[in-house]
């Protein structure tokens, strides 16, 4: 994670509910910022049940599909346009060029990137990480980090 500690906080999660409050309670600090937040961790970790519980913290009501297949899903209709991207399936990062994701990547966006090491060096520097590990116990360790000063700015809204 590339922040530094008094920018970091862990939650141990045990269920989806858990996950789906965790990200309630960033949501706002989200929005304020806008810009980048990578989710990492390896399959079935939870990314994108964790994108499902914050779209739906934003008022997105509808279905939440993992974009493994599309690389992007939209949801340019609420409050904040929000952008899901999974780049899992990139072969090489040059696929985020060819792909002409930067496009998206616009300050007025909210970003939220699963698998950015499959994009590096081209995707943007993140404002927020997300880091999901799955525990011996099958719960979820959740490491959220602020690395931009925008992000370090909302710190003190999460309490």
């Amino acid at each position: 994670m590339n922040t530094d500690a008094s920018f970091t906080t862990t939650a141990h999660l045990e269920n989806e509910a858990e996950t789906g409050a965790f990200a309630r309670r960033v949501a706002p600090c989200f929005v304020a910022t806008r810009g980048v937040v990578t989710l990492t961790g390896p399959l079935g970790a939870g990314k994108t049940t964790f994108v499902r519980a914050l779209l739906n913290a934003l008022g997105h009501h509808g279905p939440v599909k993992s974009p493994t297949y599309t690389l992007v899903e939209p949801y340019p209709d609420l409050a904040v346009p929000v952008y899901h991207f999974d780049y899992y399936r990139f072969a090489d990062p040059e696929e985020f060029r060819w792909g002409g994701f930067d496009e998206y990547f616009q300050p007025e966006n909210l970003c939220l990137v699963e698998w950015p090491e499959k994009a590096h060096p081209y995707l943007p520097s993140p404002d927020w990480q997300v880091r999901i590990a799955i525990e011996a116990t099958g719960s979820r360790l959740l490491t959220l980090g602020a690395c931009s000063t925008a992000a370090k700015r909302q710190w003190p809204a999460l309490g």
